[in-house]
């Protein structure tokens, strides 16, 4: 009976092995993450402050805020993660992202 549990787990950790996704799946990522980024910077730029007394008028600007924070965070994410595969593991990738995708949301809110 001990036996077969052992087969199972071993079936089970080959099943189960993390598989990488190919460059080209998170180039596709990264681009769809920034268009979506764009498209909630752009719904931002488009909303006056007048409008925004109403509170009924709150619900797009606040989705807007939220998808695309995260959108942005996912970003961030996945570009330390592309250049930790490519130079290695370090905090400074992770901050050097961050800093990138917050100059390029930056870029597209003075438009």
């Amino acid at each position: 009976m001990s036996a077969d549990h052992g087969d199972v787990e071993a079936l089970l950790r080959s099943a189960l092995v993390p598989v990488e996704p190919s460059e080209r799946m998170g180039d596709r990522l990264a681009r769809s993450l920034a268009d979506i980024t764009d498209m909630a910077a752009d719904e931002l730029a488009d909303w006056e402050l007048s409008a925004m007394r109403d509170p009924r008028n709150w619900g797009r600007p606040a989705a807007a805020v939220v998808i695309g924070g995260v959108a942005a965070g996912g970003l961030v994410l996945l570009r330390a993660r592309q250049s930790r595969r490519r130079d290695g593991a370090s905090l400074r990738h992770l901050e050097r992202s961050l800093r990138h995708v917050a100059g390029d949301i930056q870029k597209r809110l003075d438009r």
